[in-house]
This record gives C-alpha cells, structure tokens and sequence, in this order.
C-alpha cells in the first residue's frame, strides 16, 4: 500500500481508492462504508488514528474491485480548509539570501529561532495535472516604474505537504509529541512562484499575488504509519531550541528522494532529510499561538534544496536569479519557465523490508497568461 487518492472512471462519481501493487482498490465498494464514497477523503481522515488504523488493517484483508491507474482520473484527495507554507531548508534559504542580500549574513535572524511560514490560499491548491496559467500582476524593473503583464519570472518550488486529520480546538496548542496524532499523511507540492511579482510586493506583510495563484498537490496521501521506516533526525541546530520546539525525542525527518524533470529532463534530487525544521516541528509552532487546526489542513516544508548545485529545488537557484542559466540536454537554456514548458516532481522513501515507497507525482504545464 503506498496511498490514499479519489479517483473516478468514466461516468462513475470520484470516490476512495488505495494503491496496493500497482493497481487501485476502489474503497468504496470494497467496504461498502459510505465514507469512502463522498469524493473527498475528509471524512474518514477526521476518524483519526484508530479509524485510519483499523482500515490500514482491514485493507490487507480486502478482495475488491482492483482497476489499473490508466483507466482512472484522479481528483484532489481532501477538500483544503487551510493552507500554509514553510521556509525550512536551511540551503535554499541561504542560497536566497546570498542573492538578495550579497554581503550579508544569508540568513535572517529569526530563521535559527523559528520556522517561518506564510498563510496561503486554500483556494487555489489544485491537483496533479491543473493546468499553470501564467499570472498577471505588477512588476517593478530596476530604475523604472511598475508596470502590470505577465510575469516574466515563473518558477518552481519543489516541496512536501502534510494532510492534517484531527482538528484542535481554538486556543490549543499541539506539541511535538502529538503530531502523529493530528496529521495523516504526506503528499508532494509544487508551489509555484512568480518572483518578479513576489518580489515587488512582499514587503512588508510578505507573499501574496506570487503565490496564491496555484498550488499543486499530488494525487495520493501516503500515511505516516507507512513511514517509520523512513524517520531521520533532523540536522543538528545551530541555536537551543525553546521547549515547544524540542523534537530530541520525537524526531520527525524524513528520507525521502525527490526528483525534479523539466520537459522529461532531470534537472534536480533534492534531499528532504536535510531539512533543518521538521514537519512536527512545524505543526506545533502553527499552533503555538493557539490557533486551531481544521480537518483537511495542509502545511507544506517550502523549497527543498541540498548543498550541491544539482539538489537545488527551485529555478532561481538552479541559474543563480538568472545569472547563471541552466543548460538543458538538448541545447536549450532556462532561467525561469517558459510558457509550454512541463514540471514533474516525484519521490520515494524507504519503506518495510527493504522496499521503496512511491509518492507518485506532481505534474503541471504552463499556459499563456490569459
């Protein structure tokens, strides 16, 4: 089993299916419980971990309809309540603020202290395969004034998300040491970015136009409790950590190996392990303040990068802001992307006996501004 989507076939209603060897076990008929039968997973990820236990179990059992992925198209598996994204790979964010900060320490103070994230729009987190229209928003060139088109900067942002199950109450915060307990699963993101809009706006309440355009989220959820196999300690922290931030003895990194292709091309193996604040990590400093967490929650780690050039998980790090194009195989170059061009991001993870687990993948095209 390596994960939970919705799917639908030709003049069927999107409905629950797993993964087991390849194929797709339609949940729904299956098990005949109604929850798998709503079009989203919503339902049965608010059972928490016993309802998601006790199917894990049951599933080994099952003899239903089994339906090959070629037949099938696949939905956005949760309906998103909220969406939040992360900066927590300590390469990419030192390689940002060696671009925009030349001279100057390459990390903010804050960054050792604090995961630092953004609120995001739920709205527009859409599944695999959603066509990327380039967005419009304003621009300011160097010496010049702004002016409104299409951005000229779209890029990438090869990241992982976390599928939250279990609400918490307003005011509540969720430690480190429950965060298997509220989260379900993992899922692939790309968020994509148009930095010259990003840039000319973000100061000072931070991403806005940049970002909330699309989001893309992978078809299929894999649960925590297929990833023990998987669970690093995080990187060693430069500062100490403030008791709500303390995993020693809860660590939730993770090994997995992503991909990223561009136009079928690899361009880049980010490693997730590498990041220096975990998902856990995360959770509880979202919550710290007290704010609630909603079934179908999903936060993202932001950008993962590695210390090597080839392990760079987005574009303007791959050409350096543009000062150093990539060179594609068959000639070509790029600095950010061009309209036509296709991104894939995929990944895999160690998992029981030996085996390698597969995130599936996240895919998008983009398209001319409209």
């Amino acid at each position: 089993m390596t994960g939970y989507g919705i799917f639908s076939t030709p003049g069927t209603a999107p409905r629950t299916g797993v993964q087991v060897n390849g194929q797709i076990l339609d949940l729904a008929a299956a098990t005949g419980d109604p929850v798998h039968a709503t079009g989203s997973l919503n339902a049965f990820l608010a059972q928490g971990p016993a309802g998601w236990a006790a199917l894990r179990e049951r599933i080994a059992h099952l003899d239903g309809p089994m339906i090959s992925p070629a037949e099938v198209t696949m939905h956005l598996p949760a309906e998103i309540a909220d969406y939040v994204d992360f900066y927590s790979s300590r390469h990419h964010a030192e390689n940002i603020g060696r671009i925009f900060r030349p001279g100057s320490p390459p990390l903010t103070p804050n960054w050792t202290h604090l995961p630092i994230g953004y609120h995001g729009r739920a709205g527009t987190v859409r599944v695999s395969g959603t066509p990327v229209v380039r967005p419009k928003g304003q621009r300011k060139p160097p010496e010049a004034a702004p002016t409104f088109g299409p951005s000229l900067r779209l890029d990438i942002e090869a990241e992982v998300g976390f599928v939250v199950g279990v609400p918490s109450a307003l005011g509540e915060s969720v430690p480190v040491s429950a965060f298997a307990e509220h989260v379900f699963g993992v899922c692939l993101i790309n968020d994509w970015s148009a930095r010259d809009l990003q840039a000319w706006e973000y100061v000072p309440l931070g991403p806005f136009l940049g970002k909330s355009f699309l989001t893309s989220m992978s078809p299929w959820i894999v649960p925590l409790a297929d990833l023990e196999a998987a669970r690093v300690r995080p990187p060693a922290r430069d500062e100490p950590l403030l008791p709500y931030l303390d995993d020693a003895d809860h660590p939730w990194g993770l090994d997995l190996a992503m991909e990223v292709r561009l136009n079928g091309e690899l361009i880049s193996t980010p490693p997730f392990a590498g990041m220096y604040w975990s998902a856990a990590q995360q959770l509880a400093h979202l919550t710290v303040n007290g704010a609630a967490l909603r079934t179908g929650d999903l936060f993202a780690s932001g950008t993962v990068s590695g210390p090597e050039r080839d392990q760079r998980g987005s574009l303007i790090e791959l050409s350096w802001n543009g000062a150093d194009p990539l060179k594609l195989a068959d000639g070509s170059t790029r600095t950010f992307l061009e309209d036509g061009d296709v991104v894939t991001i995929s990944a895999t993870a160690p998992g029981a006996g030996g085996t390698r687990i597969s995130f599936g993948e996240v895919t998008g095209r983009i398209e001319p501004a409209t």
